[in-house]
């Protein structure tokens, strides 16, 4: 019999009072751990949910400030306000290879997600970047993400799955989504796959600079 994915849950743009809660719940009861990349202006009217998720088990990382856009050619000074002033709310909450997402704005991968500033701090700051290679878009489409879900699940390849902990309805379907996905063999790890870890503690370990907007006329 071909083995089950193997898929790593991931929710990012968190935490919400209305939503948290509830993603907690599920996951509680299917005995199963995420990671959740919280955005720190939510992080700081609602700390008590992410304190929720790290003494149940989930890690706690960083997805900026204010997921304003992705850092990618953006002022310098925006990433010491959006890494560092998040990672200093998350406190003793973070994880300790100090989890960072960078915002890809709809998935993309590429050179935009991160500015020469941001990669600076990153690596002086020991950060491991997680990216990702599955997200099914629960945050534009609350219905019709689970089937695009599944599909991307099936590997062959380990999965980083990106869903989001939005007021948008979507996770209403969080449960039958991870009852089918159990039910095609799947086994879910909290450890993301090497191969969308491209800087682990400020150190590179893929290539991080293909992710990485540099001024004009400085090469990587």
């Amino acid at each position: 019999m071909t083995a089950g994915p193997c898929v790593t849950l991931s929710f990012d743009n968190g935490p919400e009072p209305e939503v948290t809660p509830g993603v907690l719940d599920v996951l509680r009861a299917r005995g199963l751990r995420a990671t959740f990349f919280v955005i720190g202006r939510k992080l700081a009217a609602c700390r008590t949910l992410a304190a929720r998720a790290h003494a149940e088990g989930h890690w706690i990382g960083n997805h900026s400030w204010s997921h304003s856009g992705p850092l990618g050619g953006r002022p310098d000074k925006d990433a010491a306000a959006e890494i560092g002033r998040t990672q200093d709310l998350i406190g003793k909450l973070a994880h300790p290879d100090r989890l960072f997402r960078p915002q890809g704005g709809g998935g993309a991968l590429g050179p935009h997600l991160l500015s020469g500033a941001a990669l600076d701090l990153l690596v002086r700051g020991r950060f491991t970047c997680v990216l990702w290679n599955a997200v099914p878009g629960d945050y534009r489409d609350a219905e019709g993400w689970v089937e695009r879900a599944l599909a991307l699940c099936r590997g062959p390849a380990p999965v980083a799955l990106v869903l989001h902990d939005l007021p948008n309805g979507a996770m209403r379907h969080l449960d039958r989504f991870l009852g089918r996905l159990a039910d095609q063999g799947a086994r879910f790890t909290q450890d993301f796959p090497p191969a969308c870890l491209p800087l682990c503690r400020g150190v590179a370990t893929g290539p991080i600079a293909d992710y990485v907007t540099l001024p004009a006329g400085v090469s990587a």
